[in-house]
């Protein structure tokens, strides 16, 4: 834009703020003295041409599915293909799980994304004492390659795509898809699919931590040099914002922290001799779909636009591939609310809408009654539907990036970028983000946002409808998904069983190679695939590592 065209657009616009605007303010106040969205960017009245650089529209927004990938990956987005419709799921039994997802592929899902029990995530067995009480209740509960079996059981391993939300046991969850990918003559070059195996923001923000960082982060390492000669398809890490944003964080926070982590994990990957672009190729990104519908569109923008010139920039990736940023999106789980639950049904349309014109390659929609209980069949129904209704009737995905050039979404998409950035240069700073996680730096920015947060809807600075405003006495009840807990106890004998008729040798061989593999330089994962086909617990395999590797301690942040 000209000098010429920017003053006058100026003139015009300070005309209409000092005129047009400022009259209308006199006779009705504005709301409130201050709009700013979760990342506390301050928001215009309107949005011209004055805040956006057309000059560096080429560089900064460019063409689809060219560098820095602003406008998406893909060439043609969803005019060619429509995102993977994923319907996150898992509960009680494999068996029980089993049936859920091919209740949902035969209602349209494209791809499943299993939900593990928190002893599973934990790397405890489900005899484990330690485990009494949590069988079964958040995910499936995943012993050996027996459940594996039984949870994949008439699902064809290479005509779908499994995302797992696994990471401190991704090696071994990873493991047993194999072995029964295996045990299906599925070749593992046809297999495709997404392990979290995102150590970090569980340092962070969630907590299913098992080792320290550094054996964690050699494990990781060990993942990406396996899938990249033998599971090419496979996405080794689902680097995620999601949980960093489900404790509190703020859309600037979520796309720093996470692309920080994706850092570490590139780093981490060319220290151990990787070659970026036989790697990166595979990494693909975890985000949150949240409430502020413009902010969000911009978040998904921006994080493409910065993670395209972190690999071209700071490690030289050569392939394009490696600079695009694929993600999936789930819609916010802490945006739910116990309170008129089926109001969350319009939030997630809203969230889903906002994943789908950001550009998302795979989308799960949350239950509407997720706030209560795990989702029944009808809210796992409504939920994709959602989906199917936005890619088939909305009209969104007959063009690439319909918000492009939006001068709202222009300046938000580089607002959002500046303030990560300068996130970005505090945690090279102090040297990278394992050590910033060591010194509680994003626990503590974490911390402050939720904080915040929970202040403005206490003081109704921020209204959740149906919480602080537009409430009622009573609500209509609704029937919920209960897990019975007679379920932990079969689940505890069919674990008895499996031990009591496996060969004890073959365990005791396979762990003893494990640990000594540990120990040494060699990849684990062969070991970890040995001793699942030889009927090695979860549980046992997690205790032999952690033998060697020893627990974290969490760091107290104050």
């Amino acid at each position: 834009m000209s000098s010429d065209v920017r003053k006058m657009w100026q003139e015009a616009l300070d005309a209409w703020e000092d005129g047009t605007l400022q009259k209308a303010i006199d006779r009705n106040p504005e709301r409130k003295d201050t709009f700013a969205n979760s990342s506390g960017i301050e928001l215009k009245p309107a949005y011209t041409p004055v805040d956006i650089d057309p000059d560096a529209a080429i560089e900064q927004i460019g063409f689809p599915g060219q560098y820095p990938f602003t406008r998406g990956v893909q060439p043609t987005m969803y005019r060619g293909r429509f995102w993977t419709m994923r319907q996150y799921a898992g509960f009680g039994t494999a068996a029980e799980s089993n049936e859920r997802y091919r209740y949902l592929l035969e209602n349209g899902s494209t791809g499943l994304s299993v939900a593990f029990d928190l002893p599973t995530q934990m790397g405890l067995d489900s005899d484990d004492p330690r485990a009494r009480g949590e069988v079964g209740r958040t995910g499936v509960a995943i012993d050996s390659i027996a459940d594996m079996r039984v949870l994949f059981d008439q699902i064809p391993l290479d005509k779908v795509t499994t995302s797992m939300t696994i990471n401190s046991t991704a090696s071994i969850l990873l493991a047993l898809y194999i072995a029964v990918a295996d045990e299906q003559g599925v070749g593992r070059d046809q297999i495709g699919g997404t392990i979290q195996n995102d150590i970090l923001k569980e340092y962070m923000a969630r907590g299913t931590y098992i080792y320290p960082p550094t054996p964690s982060m050699r494990i990781i390492t060990d993942i990406f040099r396996f899938c990249s000669e033998e599971v090419p398809r496979w996405n080794t890490i689902s680097i995620s914002g999601y949980h960093i944003r489900e404790a509190g964080c703020t859309a600037v926070q979520e796309v720093a922290f996470t692309l920080a982590d994706g850092i570490a994990y590139v780093q981490a990957a060319l220290d151990a001799g990787l070659d970026v672009d036989r790697f990166a190729g595979r990494l693909s990104f975890f985000f949150n779909g949240h409430n502020d519908f413009l902010e969000e569109i911009a978040k998904f923008r921006a994080a493409r636009r910065m993670w395209a010139r972190i690999m071209k920039d700071r490690f030289n990736a050569q392939s394009e591939r490696s600079m695009m940023l694929r993600f999936h999106t789930q819609t916010g789980g802490s945006t739910l609310t116990a309170q008129q639950p089926k109001n969350n049904i319009v939030r997630t349309a809203i969230q889903a809408m906002a994943a789908v014109l950001g550009g998302t390659q795979s989308l799960h929609t949350n239950g509407f009654d997720e706030a209560l209980a795990l989702p029944t069949e009808e809210a796992a129904r409504i939920a994709l539907r959602t989906q199917q209704i936005i890619a088939e009737e909305s009209g969104v995905t007959n063009t690439i990036d319909p918000l492009a050039g939006s001068y709202a979404v222009e300046a938000l998409t580089n607002e959002i970028e500046a303030k990560a950035w300068e996130y970005i240069e505090k945690i090279d700073e102090i040297g990278g983000m394992p050590r910033a996680i060591e010194a509680g730096f994003p626990q503590r920015e974490i911390h402050d946002a939720a904080y915040r947060y929970i202040r403005e809807v206490e003081g109704n600075d921020r209204i959740v409808v149906g919480v602080n405003e537009f409430t009622v006495e009573e609500e209509e009840a609704i029937e919920l998904m209960r897990v019975d807990p007679e379920l932990e106890k079969e689940q505890v004998a069919r674990l008895t069983e499996f031990k009591n008729n496996r060969n004890a040798s073959a365990v005791a061989e396979s762990l003893q190679k494990l640990e000594n593999a540990a120990g040494g330089a060699d990849n684990l994962m062969p070991f970890i695939i040995e001793a699942v086909k030889n009927q090695v617990t979860l549980g046992e395999i997690a205790g032999c590592l952690r033998n060697v590797y020893g627990q974290y301690q969490e760091v107290m942040i104050l």
